[in-house]
């Protein structure tokens, strides 16, 4: 076999462009450890990008005894909401209550426990709610006549994972998506890895490091590269959701129960839509192939339909996602497999951690305790910094993170209202939120509306596009219409070809 052309030496290779690969890169590249990060799809193309679009505790998961996942939770959710102010903010939870389900006395005492396992800083305490007189009862069946809202926080899960790998990439670490890894060998003294990315060919990684991070391939790559392993640890579960027109008009979510045990939200998204879900079942198929089944949205549907007076039918569903939660194998039911992650390394030779289990909101902590491994390892003497640091774009009032920035978004985002004054108002406030402080980058230099280029679908201009790709490793109309943004739900059903057209017409420059 011929020599590759490029080889790159790095302390550690991370396999993996998903929440938790993107926040470990960013947190060792951080500590001055050299980095590569190698995706063979497009960031967050996969799990990361299928979730429920929530920071949160996990209520349901005090009911599992769950008492150290639900306080890391909470304490890193306010973590967060500080870091990323624009990607993710507050979010009120209502739960309807009715005869036949829990005791009203035990959810009252599990919402203050929640409130209790953790300083609050940010957001509101629980408290019951007359849904006769309360905005959220308006949409609801009139045998809800009561019930419970709590705090909670949304955040857009594919920006998050794009946020952690571009200040990863600034502090110096080498990612590579479209690149897959073809072969992992462990060397007397190092690992040696071949990549194949299209671009350019075959990449040789050498690296002292390995952190296998492949979501719901992680056990298969452990398994090819050190057979000795024993069995698989994880466990997919399938979650799936479903969007349909806008069902309420407050910006309050639902928490629904089922007999069954499950839970499912009703989430205000992207304006004029209510995204539902999400499913929990056991999956064995291609985790490349996930997809909803009649089942499950009917099943969505059926669920929600208990609830709220405006019946939700299958016919109502605009768009579908579906995503496979790399789980730690308990033994539990799907729905109560625990969140929680586990970090396993093996140090005979050059170490490899691998990455099994978790939940979004505890990346930073599990990247955390990852990199700790392996600066030890390493003789890195550089600590943990992230609890400290904005991720790119959350900087709206200085460097350090800050309750202001989440209390007084509305005002920063005024303030670029003033400075802007030529863009439209729903397209600058689409771009503060997607960007946050980062808007500046984009539209440098720029003072037009003319001078954003051409307009190549419905609200997507050249100059957003060539940022996207020179910034954030956008390549396809799908990474740009369903991962960056989320136009693809606002546009005509032509407008990916029509992207991805000029997409092809308009190679990236070099």
């Amino acid at each position: 076999m011929a020599e590759p052309q490029h080889i790159l030496d790095c302390d550690v290779l991370i396999i993996g462009g998903g929440i938790n690969g993107a926040g470990i890169a960013r947190d060792a590249a951080g500590r001055g450890l050299s980095v590569v990060l190698c995706e063979k799809d497009d960031l967050a193309a996969h799990t990361s990008s299928a979730s429920t679009k929530l920071i949160h505790g996990g209520l349901r998961y005090l009911e599992y005894y769950e008492f150290n996942l639900v306080r890391k939770a909470l304490i890193e959710r306010e973590v967060l909401l500080r870091a990323a102010p624009h990607i993710m903010w507050p979010l009120r939870f209502v739960m309807p209550h009715a005869p036949g389900q829990r005791p009203a006395l035990l959810v009252r005492a599990g919402l203050y426990l929640y409130d209790m396992l953790a300083r609050r800083e940010l957001l509101p305490a629980s408290s019951g709610v007359n849904l006769r007189c309360h905005e959220a009862g308006r949409p609801l069946k009139p045998e809800f006549k009561r019930g419970f809202i709590y705090s909670d926080g949304w955040v857009d899960d594919a920006r998050l994972v794009v946020l952690n790998a571009i200040d990863a990439g600034e502090k110096g670490a080498t990612v590579l998506t479209q690149a897959i890894c073809q072969k992992l060998e462990r060397k007397a003294a190092d690992w040696q890895a071949t990549l194949f990315k299209p671009s350019c060919g075959q990449i040789r990684v050498n690296a002292r490091y390995v952190v296998n991070a492949a979501g719901p391939w992680t056990a298969k790559l452990l398994h090819a590269t050190l057979p000795k392993e024993g069995g698989g640890h994880l466990r997919l579960i399938k979650g799936s959701h479903i969007v349909v027109k806008r069902i309420f008009e407050h910006d309050n979510a639902y928490i629904f129960q089922n007999r069954d045990g499950r839970i499912v939200f009703a989430i205000p998204y992207e304006h004029d839509f209510t995204l539902i879900g999400t499913t929990d079942l056991d999956y064995h198929g291609d985790a490349n192939q996930v997809a909803i089944s009649e089942d499950e949205i009917a099943y969505l549907c059926q669920l929600a339909s208990q609830y709220f007076t405006q019946p939700v039918v299958p016919s109502d569903v605009v768009w579908t996602y579906s995503g496979v939660r790399p789980l730690v194998e308990d033994g539990a039911d799907a729905k109560a497999v625990t969140r929680d992650y586990r970090l396993e390394i093996d140090s005979d030779g050059p170490p490899m951690l691998s990455v099994f289990g978790g939940k979004i909101t505890t990346f930073r902590k599990l990247a955390e305790e990852a990199v700790d491994h392996i600066a030890k390892a390493l003789d890195n003497r550089h600590g943990g910094w992230t609890h400290n640091a904005c991720l790119p774009g959350g900087d709206l009032f200085g460097a350090e993170p800050q309750n202001r920035s989440v209390q007084e978004f509305g005002l920063w985002a005024r303030a670029q209202q003033q400075r802007y004054s030529w863009l439209p108002v729903a397209l600058l406030t689409r771009y503060c939120r997607a960007y946050g402080t980062r808007i500046h980058t984009l539209l440098c230099h720029r003072g037009s509306l003319e001078e954003l280029g051409e307009e190549i679908v419905p609200g997507l201009y050249e100059a957003e596009v060539e940022y996207q790709r020179r910034y954030e490793w956008a390549r396809t109309a799908e990474d740009i219409l369903w991962r960056r943004t989320k136009l693809g739900l606002h546009l005509p059903t032509d407008a990916a070809e029509r992207l991805q057209t000029w997409l092809d017409a308009h190679p990236l420059s070099r």
